[in-house]
């Protein structure tokens, strides 16, 4: 290691991916970035049609903080639940398998 680094990893430590650290499989780091980008999609989705979160939220009889921890990818949403708010919000199958297939 060179510069910066090599003055902030201390002995006895190692450098490692987020990955590593949380001991993710490869299908498990694979679902995680999945819901990232969707859940980002669904927030720029949202924004373009010039929603708040509450506005979103009574269109679909939810919470407000139902359709945050959607756009946050928090793990207690189901990609069902994720996939049909993008849905609602007209994005295409297009968009949503472009998403997938990155």
């Amino acid at each position: 290691m060179t510069g910066k680094k090599k003055d902030t990893v201390k002995p006895g430590f190692r450098e490692t991916t987020v990955a590593e650290f949380l001991e993710l499989t490869p299908a498990d780091e694979l679902i995680v970035e999945l819901r990232l980008r969707l859940a980002q999609l669904l927030r720029s989705a949202r924004k373009a049609q010039n929603l708040t979160q509450a506005e979103f939220a009574a269109r679909r009889k939810t919470s407000q903080a139902r359709i945050s921890a959607i756009e946050r990818g928090d793990e207690s949403v189901s990609l069902d639940a994720l996939i049909s708010a993008l849905a609602e919000l007209g994005v295409s199958r297009q968009d949503i398998g472009r998403i997938i297939a990155a």
